[in-house]
């Protein structure tokens, strides 16, 4: 399905294939289309789901604000999707996204799989591109 096609209201046959958990969502991984890059994790309700096909960009569902967020309000980092896949057990959804100013992490990084196992610990492998004060000011 492309974003052009996607319909005001998914009918419910589209929602119905896809395997939601106890509490009504389902994990998103967006991936930057034109690199490949895994950008980050994300969860997504029927809700999000239907703004997200309607908008053609990407609105998640926070768990830790309880609400929907899309992706960029604050930061001005909007995902713009070119395409949404599910997988073959219909249990997680892949968003294939341009992201807006290069950084999908709230750390100012590209991704928010920044860190890699290197001997017994995590270790940063990519650097902050801008500081996060800069993208959402000073925290109280």
């Amino acid at each position: 399905m492309t974003m052009d096609d996607a319909a005001e209201n998914l009918p419910s046959s589209v929602l119905d294939i896809l395997q939601w958990d106890e509490n009504g969502l389902i994990p998103v991984i967006a991936q930057e289309a034109g690199t490949g890059r895994v950008l980050m994790l994300a969860w997504m309700n029927h809700a999000a789901l239907q703004r997200s096909a309607r908008e053609g960009v990407a609105v998640y569902w926070s768990r830790s604000r309880q609400r929907l967020w899309k992706k960029g309000e604050e930061s001005g980092h909007v995902q713009r999707i070119r395409a949404m896949r599910v997988d073959c057990d219909g249990d997680a959804l892949l968003l294939l996204v341009e992201q807006q100013g290069g950084i999908a992490c709230h750390t100012g990084r590209e991704s928010c799989f920044f860190r890699e196992l290197a001997g017994e610990g995590w270790q940063c492998i990519d650097p902050i591109l801008k500081d996060p004060k800069d993208i959402y000011g000073p925290k109280p």
